[in-house]
């Protein structure tokens, strides 16, 4: 950056503008009056975009660049938040309040924090913004085409989403933000027509790290999304449906009085806002939900144990999906929370040698994987900072496995038996309740079956 600045000790953080030609969304940010941060978002071979669906485009785009900003806002978390295009309708800043405050709560809580009354978006209940809705009132329809945007992530979830809307017979494409080879082999292999969308982070930002600014964890399935609200609008899509499970709307832990949640954004309090938000302000027509919404995540761990043709080409390891620094050699580290989760969680409902197979070890037969396996069953330890479930289910799936004879005698499970067990009541370890589809969900009409065939 031609005039460093220090980051921690900026004053406002300003969205300048942003603006869409040629497939590219160019966002843009600054910190007082320091050099722009821009940020591109590119959408492949973009179609015309028919007239009557213009002014639902141009709040898709306003909400990704209020979105976006999450990942520069958090490099100073200044006490001032200016918008150029003026102040937001109460709707969008209640919106933005809520993700900027939970969305960020992790990184608080990592970096001692409080931001609560901090993050203070502009605005007016009396005059008219860009992003204004009238009242509660619903936004026109745009009569979008009936197919459903499933983001994939290369992980179990969103495969389960997609076979379920394959089963249905619906019409769907599998899209996904970035340029993950292992997330395009996934996309590849369901079938389904496929939509990849190029995210370029400011490179700015990455000038601000050096220079000391905060960071940490931000809520990027939200910014996900707001990317695939706009993509909806310009291609012709009515439904976008993540594959984001109940077990999401856990907190991780509670720190001076406040819920934190690493999975935020893929709980159902934001998929409510989000989902309401466009109904108002974007299209009457345009649905955002999680088709796994109802399910735990073993009840769909359970039933991608079924997916058999694609058990070679997922991975939920989140150390392929670093922006930065070394990728396993193969698809699963064996390390981290995701590897330790998604190992416990099939291993009740697969064969012990086709899930050795997988993963290419037995991570329960390894004593220096004690710690992390303890986190997931919250023994001495809170739940990771991971998109994994919640410590009642990872119980559950160790109970289960303590009690068949060909777990019984690796290392972990044993040591489960013998010094976690006794401490546990046996009648809250069953693994049945957690097969149950239960609690809401926002999962349109026309998506109901695909809701079923989960199950």
């Amino acid at each position: 950056m031609t005039n460093p600045i220090q980051p921690r000790l900026t004053q406002v953080f300003r969205f300048v503008r942003c603006s869409y030609a040629n497939g590219v969304a160019e966002l843009v940010y600054a910190f007082d009056q320091g050099e722009e941060l821009i940020e591109r978002v590119s959408f492949p071979a973009p179609p015309h975009l028919p007239p009557e669906r213009k002014q639902a485009f141009d709040a898709a785009l306003k909400l990704l660049h209020l979105f976006a900003g999450v990942s520069y806002y958090k490099a100073g978390i200044p006490p001032k938040i200016d918008i150029a295009d003026g102040p937001l309708d109460d709707a969008t800043a209640d919106l933005l309040e809520a993700l900027y405050l939970h969305g960020l709560a992790e990184f608080a809580y990592r970096n001692g924090l409080d931001l609560r009354g901090r993050i203070v978006f502009p605005r007016t209940s009396s005059s008219p913004s860009p992003l204004r809705g009238e009242g509660h009132a619903l936004a026109q329809a745009l009569a979008l085409p009936k197919r459903t945007l499933v983001p994939i992530g290369g992980g179990k979830d969103s495969l389960v989403a997609v076979e379920a809307i394959k089963q249905t017979g619906g019409d769907a494409t599998a899209v996904w933000v970035g340029n993950s080879p292992l997330i395009a082999a996934c996309a590849q292999r369901t079938g389904l027509p496929t939509l990849n969308i190029q995210r370029e982070l400011a490179p700015g930002l990455f000038e601000l790290n050096r220079l000391g600014a905060w960071n940490g964890h931000i809520p990027v399935t939200a910014v996900n999304s707001a990317i695939l609200a706009l993509a909806a609008i310009l291609y012709g899509y009515d439904s976008i449906a993540f594959a984001n499970e109940r077990s999401a709307s856990a907190a991780t832990l509670e720190y001076e009085g406040q819920q934190v949640n690493h999975q935020w954004s893929k709980g159902y309090a934001f998929e409510r806002l989000l989902g309401d938000w466009l109904h108002t302000h974007v299209a009457a027509d345009l649905d955002y939900c999680s088709l796994l919404r109802p399910y735990s995540e073993l009840a769909i761990t359970r039933a991608f144990a079924r997916l058999t043709p694609y058990f070679d080409v997922f991975s939920s390891c989140n150390r392929n999906f670093k922006i930065l620094g070394p990728k396993p050699a193969d698809r699963w580290c064996g390390q981290c929370p995701k590897c330790h989760f998604v190992f416990l969680a099939l291993a009740p409902f697969l064969p012990k040698p086709r899930l050795l197979a997988i993963f290419g070890r037995n991570l329960l037969d390894d004593d220096t994987q004690a710690a992390g396996f303890d986190a997931l069953l919250e023994y001495h330890d809170h739940k990771p900072f991971e998109c994994v479930g919640e410590g009642a289910e990872a119980r559950a799936a160790m109970y289960a496995l303590s009690q068949r004879p060909e777990w019984q005698e690796d290392a972990l499970v044993a040591r489960f038996r013998s010094e976690i067990l006794p401490q546990l009541d046996a009648t809250e370890l069953a693994l049945e309740p957690w097969l149950q589809p239960a609690g809401e969900h926002r999962v349109p009409a026309r998506l109901q079956p695909a809701l079923a065939a989960i199950g």
